[in-house]
């Protein structure tokens, strides 16, 4: 009796594995065992960069607010201290943005935060 190999699914399952590595140069995307290794180390990257991502982000913010209050007098982290004591609830992706859009209004802020520190 012939021995079964179940090739149709094996083959979708090839398939699926070398879609998932188009793109890839070489045999990083024809060669099945090599677009495995690719393919997972990807997935891996992938997942670990979404999470190194967002504190890339917040580093921007921070270096963006202390930018825009150093030009006005005050250094972050007592400015982040003011408005803490001035309970203004801002997380640093907004003032980063109002410090970039509207420098008037984050005078404001500062002056506010400044105010509470005298």
């Amino acid at each position: 009796m012939p021995r079964a190999t179940n090739a149709p699914a094996s083959r979708e399952r090839r398939r699926r594995r070398l879609e998932l590595a188009k793109g890839f140069r070489g045999n990083r995307s024809k060669n099945f065992r090599t677009a495995t290794e690719a393919v997972d180390r990807a997935m891996c990257m992938a997942t670990e960069h979404r999470k190194l991502r967002k504190r890339d982000f917040r580093a921007l913010w921070i270096t963006r607010i202390n930018a825009a209050a150093r030009a006005n007098g005050i250094t972050y982290s007592r400015f982040i201290e003011g408005l803490t004591k001035a309970d203004i609830k801002l997380n640093r992706k907004v003032l980063s943005e109002i410090a970039i859009a509207d420098p008037a209004a984050f005078t404001a802020l500062v002056e506010k935060a400044k105010a509470q520190l005298a």
